[in-house]
């Protein structure tokens, strides 16, 4: 493997960068993000009127899983790609991508297009969010790192509120601007994505030095073999049914590709898209595997809770994106505050500990709320999750980042957003499957516990017509907005059945987390660096060029 030096311009030649310096290209990076952790939510909640007006209902899920698999594969090639050619050019083309799918997907004519133009917008977010860590890491010692990646944390948050919010407003709108109001959810994007063109384009300007080694072609191909099946499978398992034939066929397929592609990772050596070697530092592949179970919970229970303030509680996807207000809030507290104080002692191993054990205290606190349960408490408890959240998911990648060398910094922060995907993936699979699989039967058992009540008979006396739906095979569980219409007490046994299966689905994402608590107890506090992976690689070429002398 050999090297030649190439520059993206403007560093210092020591690698150090100031403070302002590092706020500017924060700036950058920090609208490349939200462009991403926005479409996540804002999408979703649009996604119900995109279909009514595209004629696919059937089909919606789709145009989720489209994107979510072109997303979720090109993670780990950004990384490895930006760490052979700079971060700025691999910045600048996922940025492109992202505006190019927004653009065709807020002009698409039917499902299958948008189905499509989601794929190719994809291709773009896989590299927004994690590039935008592996560069913050790039120009930040490990020790100031947490200080800076706490500004990213809030814009997470600020996106997962944001999101529901513009989302549901642009669904509400017949027109605005001259097209339909919902092509305004990836039309949103465009100024966004543009603005962030041009400030990365003035104010990335780093140096890189181009390694010349092949890329691993053949492990993209066997990734994307064992992940396409197993990312279809996780999302379309509870229509087609887990232990269906496309199911089966969908998990053997996968486990081939997943064996193909760790074969093919350890013949590539450093070269492979995801080299195996790391797996093996103690501190990279415990804070891997928390960080894997943190998905788990983590996107469980924020897709959880939105149908929790939509379903029982009768909140509009707006209003219920407010009502998420305090879960933001606690990432932002936490974030900021754990980044500072991580800068100041180099303590960072208790926040971990610390925010997965208050993600699991919350999520088994979330077991127990009701149909009656005041929206307060819940507020309360999204702000302990909040709060969880900000300690550790930052503090997690601190970890893994600071146990590799400045070479892998892009790969190694690719990995964890990978991972944690994975993880949310199937968290949400998982957790969707439990919620509809048991409340058909918590709804039944309501229902005959209620018509032993007078008030209930009578009330259904007075409603032939939902009478006789009852009767003909129960409520439709996939479309819930009679609900606001029905008698209130007719539709009391039907939001008890769904808080009950929605605390059984807490439950067990709490028991998920728990185990992520035990295992982070594990991970190893390796000192964090005072130096930058610019100024390492600096030393690292004074040093050669030194020798060479």
């Amino acid at each position: 493997m050999s090297k030649t030096s190439s520059e993206e311009g403007g560093a210092t030649t020591n690698g150090r960068l100031s403070h302002r310096q590092i706020l500017t290209i924060l700036s950058g990076l920090m609208l490349g993000m939200f462009l991403a952790a926005l479409d996540q939510t804002i999408v979703s909640s649009a996604m119900k009127t995109i279909a009514d007006e595209l004629h696919g209902q059937s089909l919606q899920a789709w145009a989720t899983t489209a994107y979510l698999i072109t997303a979720t594969l090109s993670t780990p090639l950004y990384g490895k790609l930006s760490d052979l050619f700079g971060r700025k050019p691999m910045y600048l083309t996922a940025i492109s991508l992202f505006l190019a799918g927004s653009l065709a997907s807020g002009m698409a004519s039917s499902m299958y297009e948008l189905a499509a133009f989601r794929a190719f917008q994809g291709l773009g977010a896989g590299g927004l969010m994690s590039l935008a860590l592996a560069i913050i890491s790039d120009i930040t010692s490990p020790r100031e790192r947490s200080k800076y990646q706490g500004y990213f944390m809030a814009v997470f948050g600020v996106s997962s509120v944001a999101g529901p919010v513009v989302g549901g407003f642009f669904a509400g709108l017949d027109s605005f601007g001259g097209l339909t109001g919902w092509r305004w959810v990836f039309m949103v994007n465009v100024p966004i994505a543009l603005a962030a063109l041009v400030v990365v384009s003035k104010v990335l300007n780093l140096p890189h030095t181009r390694v010349r080694q092949r890329i691993d072609f053949l492990g993209a191909g066997a990734l994307t073999m064992g992940l396409v099946p197993l990312l279809l499978v996780a999302e379309q398992g509870r229509e087609w049914g887990w232990g269906a034939p496309a199911s089966i066929a969908m998990y053997l397929v996968g486990a081939l590709g997943v064996v193909l592609f760790i074969l093919q990772e350890r013949r590539m050596g450093d070269a492979a898209l995801l080299p195996l070697r790391l797996f093996r530092r103690p501190v990279f592949r415990v804070a891997t595997m928390v960080t894997v179970i943190q998905g788990v919970g983590m996107f469980g229970a924020m897709m959880s809770l939105p149908l929790y303030l939509q379903i029982v509680k009768g909140a509009s996807p707006t209003q219920a994106g407010l009502q998420m207000l305090p879960l933001t809030l606690g990432i932002m507290v936490a974030s900021l505050s754990s980044g500072r104080i991580i800068a100041r002692t180099g303590r960072y191993k208790p926040f971990a500990v610390a925010g997965l054990g208050l993600m699991a205290a919350a999520l088994f606190a979330l077991s127990t709320i009701g149909t009656d349960t005041p929206l307060g408490v819940v507020m309360a408890i999204a702000f302990v999750i909040g709060l969880g959240l900000g300690s550790s998911m930052q503090t997690l990648t601190l970890a893994a980042t600071n146990d590799v060398s400045s070479q892998d910094i892009g790969v190694a922060t690719s990995a964890s957003t990978f991972f944690r995907q994975i993880g949310g993936t199937a968290g949400t699979a998982v957790f969707m499957s439990i919620l509809f699989s048991t409340v058909g039967d918590r709804i039944a058992a309501a229902v005959r516990s209620a018509m032993g009540s007078p008030a209930y008979v009578a009330a259904l006396a007075q409603n032939p017509e939902f009478a006789h739906r009852m009767a003909a095979g129960g409520v439709d569980i996939n479309d819930t907005s009679f609900l606001s219409s029905l008698d209130p007490l007719l539709a009391r046994p039907i939001l008890d059945g769904f808080a009950s299966s929605m605390s059984t689905v807490f439950v067990i994402g709490g028991i998920v987390l728990t185990v992520g608590f035990a295992l982070v107890w594990f991970l190893r506090e390796k000192p964090l660096s005072d130096k930058s992976a610019l100024e390492v690689r600096a030393e690292e070429e004074s040093a050669d060029l030194a020798m060479a002398g």
